[in-house]
């Protein structure tokens, strides 16, 4: 299998429970070391976006521990890439709409719903600086998505613009110091965030991720 620049596809097995996974991506990135070696080579690498990060996979881990949340509920995932999280929640009863910058990682995207069965999914090319979507959502899912600190304002429009009264951005993020700027300024303005850890562990080590659960103000604890 590859993908249409001739870059080889390898598989990502996941089971949580009675589902199992499978996610095609240009590379795996779960070690430090991967993830060094990965932002160190030439530019000529392929995109960030079809590549297997470790929050994606956190972030997975966080909707199978909540499937009941999720049934019939509007689901938006930002920076999509190889899809994952968006097609968990998809598993689980959730009308997902997918999106990424990039055609090679939608068209990944694309693959790895269809060949999970997800059918229903569906995918938009959007850039978070040129947004234009007004629909609502109950959840908004983003993996390793929140630490380009310029990107930080354009984030913060989408979750505002986007997020339901009552919904909840959930967020992954291995734990980058640049990621923390957004959270901090978002509770200084009223919303509550909260923070828990997984721990990943394979063939390749263990990784600590860190996963985000953001509401609209401490009144939506209670809603």
């Amino acid at each position: 299998m590859t993908l249409p620049n001739d870059l080889p596809l390898h598989e990502y097995h996941l089971r949580l429970g009675a589902h199992e996974w499978t996610i095609a991506h240009s590379g795996a990135i779960l070690s430090a070391e991967d993830e060094q070696r990965y932002l160190s080579e030439e530019r000529s690498r392929a995109p960030y976006g079809i590549a297997l990060w470790p929050a994606a996979i956190a972030l997975a881990h966080e909707l199978a521990s909540r499937p009941s949340d999720l049934a019939g509920l509007r689901v938006l995932e930002i920076g999509a890439g190889t899809g994952l999280p968006g097609i968990v929640a998809a598993t689980y009863g959730a009308r997902v709409v997918q999106t990424d910058r990039l055609d090679a990682a939608l068209a990944l995207g694309r693959l790895n719903a269809e060949r999970n069965g997800m059918r229903s999914i569906v995918h938009h090319l959007a850039d978070w600086t040129e947004w234009t979507d007004t629909e609502r959502y109950d959840f908004i899912l983003g993996s390793d998505v929140i630490y380009p600190s310029r990107l930080h304002p354009s984030l913060r429009s989408i979750f505002e613009t986007n997020l339901a009264p009552t919904g909840r951005v959930l967020l992954s993020d291995p734990f980058r110091w640049t990621s923390l700027a957004l959270l901090e300024g978002m509770e200084e303005d009223g919303w509550t965030v909260t923070v828990t850890k997984w721990r990943l562990e394979g063939e390749w080590g263990e990784r600590l991720v860190a996963g985000y659960e953001l509401r609209q103000g401490t009144a939506a604890q209670t809603a």
